[in-house]
Order: structure tokens, then C-alpha cells, then sequence
């Protein structure tokens, strides 16, 4: 008879999984898993939702454990099919779609959900939280639609929300109960200075606003506050806190307070029945930081899994945060009071905060904006209860009271850390869990610590404190600290492989893999793709691009959209376009029934909602050649109209634009890279935020490069000066070739250029034989490229692809 017992997981977020992750480790065979989760999705970091929504991340990275894992493990998982009953005396759990699965120990993990302010209009549409994927794409959808945004909440989750609304180019307001931004995590002047760097980037604040009520029809219009002032808005984001989902646990006779009433061991009231995460409330206490939850995940996974372990006492919190670019970190008794003395630092120069609070001696509180790196020490220090008299100014500048000299090393600063000390926050993972991957299990490189805990997988804020632990622990045995490998089934990184290639002449993505002993023989998603690339630039002539290795967008030559359409964008050089051209837009969009059609940033045409079946009609019935505007490719080259019109302008910009456009239409590259051209330094086109930007002055022509616009803005830096038109062309193609042969795949040239430094590029590019010989390769690769639009509309096998049936091909995501 079979002694596997039967375990249900209600909920299949971060603080459930987690638990079951332990579980598995200590007891691998004692139970039969079976998860339930409300959402369609593996489990996922909740963390990094506003990363999704800020464009920067995908919902495929923010997966922590994807399909495979739950397979691999042996369980039992029913996404989007919540638990709607628990029959405690049969010991069986019911799912909205009807599974019964009996038990012998419940985990309820159910998390939290959105508080919705009780307002008058709250139920209108485009009035929504800030909790999860489907929140992301409401979001994302309203953005295209509407062009307004109110964030109620001036937190971090609702300033995240208006960063990535923001990111979406709506006009973002954040309304605000209180005074300053993150009250509950920053004083007074911290959150001033948030604000200041917000307020630069776009974001609109009202503080000690009260909302009345929502107003409009059936959507949204506005909110009116009570001093009776008006804000227009056609969506509505409300992040003003969270709330535990406790329903399930009420109905089913479990005692609820704010959360399911948990002891020290995570049990509830009822036998075989235990609660963890957001949903869980301890001595009191219902906690929304992760490390919390994964502490007590540990403590309820050893208790099942019947190892011995202290019961849960409680969390010291802190807060390290990355704040639309901005770093905070907070902890403790932060806001002054009659009883405790503080010692502050304040650049308002360089956008630096930092405030010690004290109280008896002790250090009570801290808050750091700008350089948040002593937040683990002062956060040790803290919860430690050291007596810090007579050191205070050591310990916030780094230097003795004394004043000369230096302050404790690094090693010093790791050995005084608490073993228990939190180091990576998205992932719970603790200085001695660090420790034991290094002296125990052979972790002598960051990445390997990265596989073994996951300390710095997700957002990598603590990466420096990881390599530091890591030097402290391993000493002389650190491993050489080399380049990752680009995925994870193969050690080569970027270089070596494009190396191997070229010594040993390998032309397909599948003797390349063979060849330089991948261990996943079949690759993935990150290694196919960037191999297709390599070898593309490579031998540009010979190599045959290989179409399975390429994302669903690029495959098919137009972005698929949420809802499984497509869209069209079709090249419009120079942003300059003709009557004729735009009534075949028209003509041929109204045939086809597209619903929108709308203006890029890039002054294009997109053509959205297109069904795939119909994308090579439309095509060939446009006309026109491919925008590129789904690949790593260049999308644009944006002008203004120059001297042509403008009375500021001092160089024919369009013409310009137009001509590079022309150029370099159909070229690949690492990543996508849009350019643009400016008639005069008033810059109208934008072109100090492009991958190259030219900027036309008085009698000649400047070349930026490396800026970006994007959820990271990065200004450009001027590459070069020249005077004639060739000389731009020159440079351009030069610069280009340049960043295709030597920058990783997937790599912006804003990134490219952080990470190699402006002066090398300027070093390679300086000998003119040097940057003849970059155009040649280039001129070399554009002459054997095609339009992909015009060679599927000529050849039926490639036309095939787009037929209803065809949807069975494996896709590289």
C-alpha cells in the first residue's frame, strides 16, 4: 500500500510554489501535488509585473517556474480553475470547473487582490487595479484606445502603474491622499525628491487630493475630488493597497481575522489545513513582502516534509526598491520623533539621500534615495539592536568619527552580517543560503549562485552584495569570473561562438549546437534565435535564414497583437508619403475590414487587427515594401521637414532621411534600431534619443549615437562632426556594420554602447580604410537580402505558411 500522502495547493503564486519547491527538495516522495490557480499562467514574479507594463519585459521572463517544471515534478496543476469549495469533514477541495481532489494536507496560498476605493462610479468601465497579468493587458489595451490615464495611489505600486503607462504614452496623473509620494516608505524629503525626478519624466502629481467620485456613463470620463476640482480621465488605475483573499477560507469554517489566522508552524484552526503568503496573517500581522513569505513557505515546507524546524517568529522588514529608475531603500522607524535623533545627508545635486535614525543608541530607521548600497548593513544593524554611539558618522558617510582613515572592508561588512539577513528580496534568499551554495555545493561564480538560489535572477538589484558574499566565502576559489554563456545550454558566451563559426567555417544553427557540444541538443529560445543571427552576419551570402529558429513576429513579418490578429506597417521613407500612396492604404485597410489604422511614433502607417490568412493579400496589394516593424531590424529613419519648409531649418533633412532609409531598408541587426534626422539643433525629430541620430548645423552635420527612448531613456553621444552629405552616409553605414558584427543579439545600441564605452567605437571608426571596408560588408549583406513581403506574395510554398492550418509549426518562444 502506497504511503504517498495527498497535498492540494489552493493558489499557485510565488508564496505557494515556493513552499512546494522546499518540499520537494526534503521530501521529493512523500506527497502527490496537486495546484489550482485563478490565472491561465504558470507561476510567475509578481515583482515584475511593472516591468511588463513599462514594455521592458515580457510575460515569458517574469515566469519563475514554467509548463515543464510542474511536469517534470510530478504535479498535478489546473491553471485558471480556482478552488471554490473545501469539504473539510470529506477532505476535498472543488474547482470551478468541477475537479474534486481529496487531501490529506490543504495549503491555502490564495494571495491578496486589489482594493477598490468604495467610491460613487468605482464599478465603471476602465476602473481597475494593479495586481496581476490581466490588469497589464487591460492597461495595455486602454492605451491604444484612450489617451488619459489617473493613478489613485501614490505608492510604489501606483507609481510603477504610471511609469509603464506612461511608457504606453498616455498622460499620466498620480492623485495622492497624503503629502509626498511613498509616505509609507520614505520622510518628507526623500519623497520630494522623487517627485522631482518623476515630474522630469513625465509624470503629473495632485498630493492631498481626496477623490469623490468617479464619473461618466458607461466608462469612465473623470474623477472629481472633494475641494468639487475635476480631472479628466479615460482610465482609472487604483493602487491604494491590497487585501487578502480570505473568502474561501471564511466559507469553509477557517478563522479569519484580516487574513487566515496562522501560528508559529503555519497551521490554521483546522487539522490538516495551512495557510502561507499574502492570505496568511501572523501574530497579527498579514505581510505583502516576499522574503516574509518565503521564510514562512520554509518554515510550513519543513513541517510537512517532518524536518525538524523553529517556528515562524515574525519579519523585521525592509524595503529596497527600484523605483522608475530611481533606487529607495527603506527600514524601521524612519520619521523622526520627540524621542529619537537622526544625522542626514542631502545632494539635491547628484539625486543622493541619506537619513539614519537613532533612538537609546541604537540604529531604529534608515532611508537612502539615490545610492541605496549600505541598505543590507543598516538593515543588520537595525534588526541586531547593536549600540552604534559615537559611530553614527562612520556608519552613513564611511569614514571614522575621527575623521581619516577608512571604514570597515567588505569582509568586515559580510562577516558582521546576520546570517538570516534577506540579500536577494525577489527571491527570499538569505546570506547563509548563499553561504551553503558556496562551501557546500561548489557555487564559485555569480551565475552559478544564480542557478543554485536564484539570489540575483530577477530584477539583479542585488547582484553587487551576491558577488561580495561570494569573495568573502570562497576567497582564493572564486572561479573566474566569466562571461555567461548566452543560454543556459551552452558555457560559450557571445564572442567565442561568433569566433568558432568563423575558424571553423559552421554554417547552421544546427552544427553549431552539435559542434560546440550544446547541452540541450535542440536549443531554446534565447541560443536559436541569436545563432539564426550570427550566422546571417557571418556569411551573409551563403547562409540560409532559418525560419523556426525566429520568433512568432519575425516568422510571420508583422507583430501578432493580444487578441491573435496581426499588424501591417508598411515602409514610408522618410516619413514622407503621397495622396496615391495613402488612398491604397485606405482602400486596401476598408477591404479588409482592419479595425484601426493608426500613426506610429515613427510616422508610419499601422494597419492593426489583420487576421494572418489575409496578411500576404494585403500585401500585395499595398504594394510597398516590408516597415520591418516587427523584427531586429531597422524600423525608421524619422525627419522633419527641414530646410525644405521650415524657417529654422539650416539642411535638407528629409531628403536625408529618405536616402538612408532607402539604404539600409532591409538591414538586420542585433536588435531594432531607429533613426531619425534633424533639420537644425531644435531637434523636431527626436534624434538625440535614437540608436543614431543626425542633426543637421550651420554648414554641417552632427552623428549621436547610442540614445534610446524607451523604457530606459539614454541621451545619445556624438560619435563624429562631418560636413558633406557622403561623409554622413559613410559614417552611418560604418558605425552600423560595426555594432551588427560585435554587439550580442538582443542588444540595443544604448546598452552596447554602456557596456563597450564611446571612445572605443570612436577608436575603431577613426582609421578611414577601417570604415570603407565596414560599408563594404554591409553593402555586401543588403545586396543578398530580399523583401520578405514581395517573396512570400511570389512563392505559394512560403504562402502556405499563412493558411488557417498552419498554426501547428513549433514557435520559438
Amino acid at each position: 500500500m502506497s504511503t504517498t500522502k495527498k497535498l492540494v495547493l489552493v493558489g499557485n503564486g510565488m508564496a505557494g510554489i515556493r513552499t512546494i519547491e522546499h518540499i520537494l527538495k526534503l521530501a521529493p516522495h512523500a506527497y502527490d501535488i496537486t495546484v489550482f490557480g485563478a490565472e491561465p499562467h504558470p507561476n510567475y514574479n509578481r515583482i515584475m509585473l511593472s516591468s511588463v507594463l513599462a514594455g521592458g519585459t515580457s510575460i515569458e521572463d517574469i515566469v519563475i517556474n514554467d509548463w515543464s517544471w510542474y511536469e517534470d515534478n510530478g504535479v498535478h496543476v489546473y491553471p485558471g480553475d480556482p478552488v471554490v469549495q473545501i469539504d473539510t469533514v470529506r477532505k476535498e477541495v472543488v474547482s470551478q470547473n468541477g475537479v474534486h481532489a481529496s487531501y490529506d494536507e490543504l495549503i491555502m496560498a490564495t494571495g491578496s487582490q486589489a482594493f477598490i476605493l468604495p467610491l460613487p462610479g468605482a464599478n465603471k468601465e476602465g476602473v481597475i487595479g494593479f495586481r496581476d497579468i490581466k490588469d497589464c493587458e487591460t492597461m495595455m489595451q486602454a492605451s491604444q484606445k484612450y489617451r488619459k490615464a489617473a493613478v489613485i495611489g501614490g505608492g510604489l505600486l501606483g507609481l510603477e502603474a504610471a511609469r509603464g503607462l506612461l511608457n504606453l504614452g498616455m498622460d499620466v496623473t498620480v492623485i495622492h491622499i497624503n503629502g509626498h509620494l511613498m509616505d509609507r516608505n520614505l520622510d518628507l524629503p526623500a519623497g520630494l525628491m522623487l517627485q522631482r525626478e518623476l515630474e522630469e519624466q513625465g509624470m503629473k502629481f495632485l498630493l492631498n487630493k481626496h477623490t469623490e467620485e468617479i464619473t461618466g456613463k458607461g466608462r469612465v470620463k473623470a474623477l472629481r475630488f472633494t475641494d468639487q476640482t475635476v480631472l479628466e480621465a479615460d482610465l482609472v488605475v487604483m493602487a491604494v493597497g491590497i487585501r487578502p483573499q480570505i473568502e474561501l477560507a471564511r466559507n469553509s469554517g477557517l478563522d479569519v481575522n484580516r487574513g487566515v489566522i496562522v501560528d508559529d508552524y503555519m497551521h490554521t484552526n483546522i487539522p490538516g489545513i495551512s495557510a502561507v503568503g499574502e492570505c496568511a496573517e501572523h501574530r497579527g500581522i498579514a505581510y505583502g513582502l516576499v522574503a516574509p513569505l518565503y521564510e514562512q513557505g520554509m518554515v510550513l515546507a519543513k513541517r510537512l516534509a517532518g524536518a525538524a524546524t523553529e517556528g515562524y517568529a515574525g519579519s523585521v522588514t525592509s524595503t529596497k526598491l527600484k523605483v522608475s529608475g530611481v533606487d529607495v531603500f527603506s527600514a524601521g522607524q524612519f520619521k523622526d520623533s520627540p524621542d529619537t535623533r537622526s544625522i542626514r545627508i542631502q545632494d539635491d545635486v547628484d539625486g543622493v539621500y541619506k537619513k539614519m535614525v537613532i533612538k537609546d543608541g541604537k540604529l531604529v530607521g534608515a532611508v537612502l534615495f539615490g545610492d541605496t548600497t549600505d541598505g543590507a548593513s543598516l538593515f543588520s544593524l537595525i534588526k541586531s539592536g547593536e549600540d552604534i554611539s559615537g559611530r553614527e558618522k562612520e556608519i552613513l558617510l564611511g569614514v571614522p568619527s575621527g575623521g581619516s582613515g577608512s571604514g570597515p572592508s567588505v569582509a568586515e561588512r559580510m562577516a558582521a552580517m546576520p546570517d538570516d539577513e534577506i540579500i536577494c528580496g525577489c527571491n527570499g534568499v538569505t546570506k547563509a543560503a548563499i553561504g551553503d551554495a558556496v562551501l557546500n555545493k561548489g557555487c564559485n561564480t555569480v551565475g552559478a549562485i544564480k542557478s543554485c538560489t536564484k539570489a540575483s535572477a530577477s530584477c539583479g538589484g542585488c547582484k553587487p552584495i551576491v558577488e561580495s558574499l561570494l569573495t568573502y566565502y570562497a576567497g582564493d576559489n572564486v572561479g573566474e569570473q566569466t562571461k555567461e554563456g548566452i543560454c543556459g545550454c551552452t558555457s560559450y558566451d557571445r564572442d567565442e561562438i561568433v569566433a568558432q563559426i568563423k575558424e571553423m567555417g559552421l554554417k547552421t544553427v544546427k552544427e553549431v549546437m552539435n559542434v560546440l557540444g550544446w547541452d540541450e541538443p535542440e536549443g531554446c529560445s534565447k541560443c536559436r534565435p541569436s545563432l539564426n543571427y550570427y550566422l546571417g552576419m557571418i556569411w551573409p551570402t551563403e547562409y540560409e535564414d532559418e525560419r523556426v529558429s525566429k520568433f512568432t513576429n519575425e516568422r510571420y513579418h508583422a507583430n501578432i497583437q493580444k487578441d491573435g490578429t496581426y499588424s501591417v506597417i508598411p515602409r514610408i521613407y522618410g516619413g514622407v508619403t503621397s495622396p496615391a500612396e495613402l488612398i491604397k492604404i485606405a482602400t486596401v485597410a476598408e477591404k479588409y475590414d482592419v479595425p484601426m489604422v493608426k500613426f506610429t511614433g515613427g510616422q508610419r502607417l499601422d494597419l492593426l487587427g489583420v487576421q494572418k490568412e489575409n496578411l500576404p493579400k494585403i500585401w500585395e496589394e499595398l504594394d510597398m515594401p516590408s516597415g520591418f516593424g516587427y523584427g531586429k531590424a531597422l524600423r525608421t529613419v524619422k525627419t522633419c521637414v527641414g530646410n525644405t519648409f521650415c524657417r529654422f531649418g539650416t539642411q535638407d533633412s528629409i531628403e536625408m532621411g529618405i536616402r538612408l532609409e532607402k539604404k539600409l531598408d532591409k538591414m538586420v541587426a542585433p536588435a531594432k534600431v531607429k533613426l531619425a534626422v534633424s533639420g537644425c539643433p531644435r531637434n523636431c525629430a527626436e534624434a538625440t534619443i535614437k540608436d543614431l541620430g543626425v542633426v543637421a548645423i550651420d554648414g554641417a552635420w552632427e552623428l549621436h549615437v547610442g540614445g534610446n527612448g524607451g523604457v530606459k531613456v539614454r541621451a545619445a553621444e556624438l560619435l563624429c562632426t562631418v560636413k558633406t552629405d557622403a561623409e554622413v552616409e559613410e559614417w552611418t553605414y560604418a558605425y552600423l556594420q560595426y555594432y551588427r558584427e560585435n554587439a550580442r543579439w538582443n542588444e540595443r545600441t544604448a546598452a552596447w554602447i554602456e557596456r563597450v564605452g564611446l571612445d572605443h567605437v570612436k577608436e575603431a571608426l577613426a582609421d578611414r580604410d577601417v570604415r570603407l571596408a565596414l560599408v563594404e560588408r554591409l553593402e555586401v549583406t543588403l545586396g543578398h537580402t530580399v523583401d520578405p513581403w514581395k517573396e512570400i506574395i511570389e512563392d505559394e510554398k512560403l504562402r502556405k505558411n499563412f493558411t488557417p492550418l498552419s498554426g501547428a509549426e513549433p514557435v520559438a518562444h
